[in-house]
C-alpha cells in the first residue's frame, strides 16, 4: 500500500515501539508466593496523574471478565501470539490483586455450566488445573421434563461414550483460575484499572494518507485505534477487543447495531442445600419459565428459576422458608403430575433405541431442598445479537456480541468459543504477515462464529417460546418431543453432542 521507504520507516518505528513496550511490560516480583498476583504492574488510577507517553499496544482487551481473560490466556498459548503486547482495561482490582477464595465459604450463587468442549479449551490454555484445586461439580446425568406431565427425557454421558456432560463452577473460581494461569506466563500485558470513555477508529482515507507518508510515529499511530480512558489517560492499539458484556461500550462506540428483544422474564439465582449430594442436572419447564437445579459440590446446588418480573419480585420478597417450599413445589408435584415412564412408547421406538443407557432409565424426583444458603439475586432476560462482530481495528467477543436465554447454560461457553476462534485468526494473520487489525482478517472470525452463535440463539429462543405457552395441542407436541428425545437414540446422541459444544446441527438424525 505504501512505498518501500514507507515500509522501512514503519519497520523502524515498529521495532522502537516493540523495544519500548518490552521495557514497560508486566513484571513479576520474584519473592511473590505462587498464587499471589501482587507482582503484576497496573496503570495508576489516581485522578490528575498525567500520562507522559501515549502507549501503543498490539491488542487492547476492554473487559476483564472470564471471556476477556480466556482470550488473553489463549494468546499466551500460541507461540505466534505470545509475544504480543496486551492491555487489559477493566476497573476490577482483582485483575491485579487476584481473588481470595476461602474454601470454607458457602458456594457463590454466580456459577457457569462448563461444557466438555470448554473444559478441553480451559485445559489447553492452562486454566483448568487451577479450577480443579477449588470447588467444582461434574455431572454425568441430566433430566428434563415439564409441568404437564406428558413426558420426560434423561441424558447420560455414557450415551455418547463420555465421562461427563458438564461441570458447574463458580464464576469467581473460573476468573481466578484464568488470572493464575496468566500469571505463570511471561505474557506482556498491562492491567489498566479504568473504563473506556471514547474510541477513535481510523478512516480509510486516513489509513491511505498515513501509509503514503509514514514520516513519524504519529503518522503510524493515526492508523491505529485510539482509546480515551476515564482516568485521563489514552492509548493506541492495533486491535481493540470488546469483551465488556451485554451493555458493551466498545460495541456502542464502534457503531455496531443489534437485534433482539426482551423476554418479559427475569431469573432468580441462589444456592441451596440438600440432605444428600446432588450429582444430576435437573430442569423442569413451568408455565412461567424453566427452573434448573444444578450441582455445585457437596450437598449444595444452584437454582436458576425463570419467571415473570412480577413473580420474581414476589419470590425475592418471600422469607427463606417459604422460598424453599416454593422451590420444592416447583420441582415435584407443583403445577402438574410426574410424567410416566411409557413402556408403550419404548416398545414402539425400540428399533431406534440401540445401545443407549438412558433410554431404559425411569423418571426420578430431584433431591429435596432443605435450606437456602445465599442471597437471592435477580436479573432481566433478553436476546441480543450484534449485526456485526468486526470492523477495522475492532472486534467483539462473548456477551458483547450476543446474549441468550440461560435455559441451557450456553452463554459463557459461546464466549469461550469466540475467544478460541479469535486467537486462532490472530495467529493466522501473524503467520501470513497480515496486520491483526485488518477488517479482512477479522472477517474470518466473524464468518466462523456468527453463524454458530445465531444458530444457538435461535435454538434457545425456540425452546423458550415453545415452553412458554400452555395450550392443549402444543402440550401434546411437547410430550411427543420428550418421548422422541428419550427413546430415539440417534436424536438423543445428537442433542447431547450439540449441547456439549460440538459443531453439528441440532435435532437431526
Amino acid at each position: 500500500m505504501g512505498s518501500m521507504l514507507a515500509r522501512s520507516c514503519d519497520s523502524r518505528v515498529y521495532r522502537w515501539n516493540s523495544l519500548r513496550r518490552s521495557l514497560c511490560s508486566v513484571r513479576e516480583v520474584e519473592s511473590a508466593p505462587p498464587h499471589d498476583l501482587s507482582g503484576i504492574v497496573s496503570e495508576p488510577i489516581v485522578d490528575g496523574i498525567p500520562v507522559d507517553v501515549v502507549k501503543q499496544y498490539d491488542v487492547a482487551i476492554v473487559g476483564g471478565g472470564m471471556v476477556g481473560m480466556a482470550l488473553a490466556r489463549s494468546l499466551v498459548n500460541n507461540p505466534l501470539t505470545k509475544k504480543l503486547s496486551v492491555a487489559i482495561i477493566d476497573r476490577n482490582p482483582a485483575l491485579s490483586n487476584g481473588i481470595h477464595i476461602n474454601e470454607d465459604d458457602l458456594p457463590d450463587q454466580r456459577v457457569s455450566t462448563i461444557t466438555p468442549t470448554s473444559i478441553s479449551f480451559l485445559k489447553d490454555i492452562g486454566a483448568w488445573k487451577y479450577v480443579e484445586k477449588h470447588r467444582h461439580a461434574f455431572f454425568s446425568k441430566m433430566q428434563v421434563w415439564d409441568h404437564v406431565g406428558g413426558g420426560f427425557t434423561r441424558y447420560n454421558a455414557r450415551d455418547v461414550n463420555c465421562e461427563v456432560l458438564g461441570c458447574v463452577v463458580e464464576n469467581k473460581v473460573l476468573l481466578n483460575s484464568l488470572l493464575l494461569s496468566l500469571k505463570e506466563s511471561d505474557f506482556q500485558r498491562t492491567n489498566i484499572l479504568s473504563r473506556l470513555s471514547s474510541m477513535s477508529l481510523p478512516s480509510a482515507a486516513k489509513s491511505m494518507e498515513s501509509g503514503i507518508s509514514a514520516k513519524a510515529s504519529s503518522d503510524a499511530n493515526s492508523q491505529l485505534a485510539k482509546l480515551e480512558l476515564d482516568n485521563g489517560s489514552s492509548l493506541f492499539a492495533k486491535l481493540v477487543v470488546g469483551a465488556d458484556g451485554g451493555k458493551s461500550v466498545v460495541r456502542e462506540l464502534a457503531g455496531f447495531k443489534t437485534t433482539g428483544w426482551p423476554y418479559k422474564q427475569s431469573a432468580i439465582i441462589c444456592t441451596v442445600e440438600h440432605k444428600e449430594e446432588n450429582d444430576c442436572a435437573w430442569q423442569r419447564f413451568l408455565p412461567g419459565g424453566p427452573i434448573a437445579l444444578l450441582p455445585v459440590g457437596d450437598n449444595f446446588s444452584n437454582i436458576v428459576w425463570t419467571m415473570s418480573p412480577e413473580d420474581c419480585s414476589a419470590h425475592k420478597a418471600m422469607d427463606d422458608g417459604d422460598f424453599v417450599k416454593a422451590v420444592n413445589h416447583a420441582l415435584d408435584y407443583g403445577y402438574g403430575p410426574h410424567p410416566p415412564s411409557s413402556t408403550r412408547a419404548r416398545d414402539i421406538l425400540k428399533w431406534l433405541r440401540a445401545d443407549v443407557k438412558s433410554t431404559n432409565e425411569s423418571f426420578e424426583v430431584p433431591p429435596r431442598v432443605t435450606k437456602l444458603v445465599s442471597e437471592r439475586l435477580a436479573f432481566p432476560l433478553s436476546l441480543m445479537h450484534s449485526k456485526r462482530y468486526a470492523a477495522k481495528r475492532v472486534v467483539l467477543v462473548g456477551d458483547a456480541a450476543h446474549t441468550v436465554h440461560p435455559l441451557a447454560g450456553q452463554g459463557v461457553n459461546m464466549g469461550f468459543q469466540d475467544a478460541f476462534a479469535l486467537s486462532r485468526v490472530i495467529s493466522e494473520g501473524i503467520a501470513l504477515g497480515t496486520d491483526i487489525g485488518e477488517a479482512s482478517l477479522l472477517a474470518k472470525y466473524e464468518a466462523d462464529r456468527k453463524p454458530a452463535n445465531i444458530l444457538m440463539a435461535a435454538v434457545l429462543d425456540g425452546f423458550q417460546k415453545a415452553y412458554s405457552v400452555d395450550l392443549g395441542p402444543l402440550n401434546v407436541l411437547r410430550s411427543a418431543a420428550f418421548y422422541g428425545a428419550q427413546y430415539i437414540s440417534p436424536l438423543k446422541r445428537n442433542i447431547i453432542s450439540y449441547a456439549s459444544g460440538q459443531p453439528i446441527l441440532p435435532l437431526l438424525f
